[in-house]
């Protein structure tokens, strides 16, 4: 047995197709997971004890338990409680849920992180407090948590390989199908790696780009 390049090159179109559904679900998921995240943080925040106690619950209960599960779960065992889904659904509502107790806890860690002295500063100069949260509290915490939103981002990326158990053909079921085909499985995992990869990389220098422009925004502001 040797390493065939060639049917990796032939296998090109196929993964490109994958690699367009992967990206779709991801962006999908990952921007509604930031999203439902940001909500369930404010309203920890802001929405008192009682709010604070039951979210406080759901973060757990999804960070504790496994994203396989979870879309397991919610896929196969839906229709136990009437809830059917197409495998699309399955997965953008599996990446919104699982991301969004990461992404809470994340945005929750950045509002606490911003010193107090600046709001009160804030609100002494007359602002009022929906003021000061728009122009003090959110500019401060989102410069604060764009790294980890991006790292959380990248490990929901690699999460879309998961989709493949719910039949989502993304790049993974894709690749994995091909090797399965022709016995290539050297072939089929080297080219899924490397692809994972350059969006990997994609990702993390977009990142670190717009935390260059919103810093620079901030210190201009």
């Amino acid at each position: 047995m040797k390493f065939d390049v060639g049917l990796i090159l032939s296998w090109i179109p196929a993964a490109l197709a994958g690699l367009e559904i992967t990206i779709a679900v991801w962006l999908a998921g990952g921007l509604c997971a930031l999203a439902l995240g940001f909500g369930v943080a404010a309203a920890r925040r802001f929405g008192g004890a009682l709010v604070d106690r039951a979210l406080t619950l759901y973060v757990a209960l999804i960070r504790d338990t496994p994203f396989l599960i979870q879309l397991f779960l919610l896929y196969y065992g839906g229709p136990f409680v009437g809830l059917e889904l197409e495998p699309y659904q399955a997965g953008l509502i599996g990446l919104t849920v699982y991301g969004s107790a990461y992404f809470a806890e994340i945005i929750r860690a950045g509002f606490e992180a911003v010193p107090v002295g600046h709001q009160e500063a804030a609100i002494c100069a007359g602002l009022t407090r929906a003021q000061m949260v728009r122009r003090i509290l959110l500019p401060e915490m989102a410069l604060l948590v764009l790294p980890p939103v991006v790292n959380m981002q990248i490990l929901l990326l690699k999460e879309t390989a998961v989709l493949s158990i719910v039949t989502v053909p993304e790049l993974t079921m894709t690749l994995t199908s091909l090797g399965s085909e022709h016995f290539a499985f050297a072939e089929a995992l080297s080219l899924l790696a490397g692809l994972y990869w350059v969006l990997v990389e994609v990702t993390g220098a977009l990142g670190r780009f717009a935390e260059r422009r919103l810093a620079r925004l901030s210190f201009a502001a």
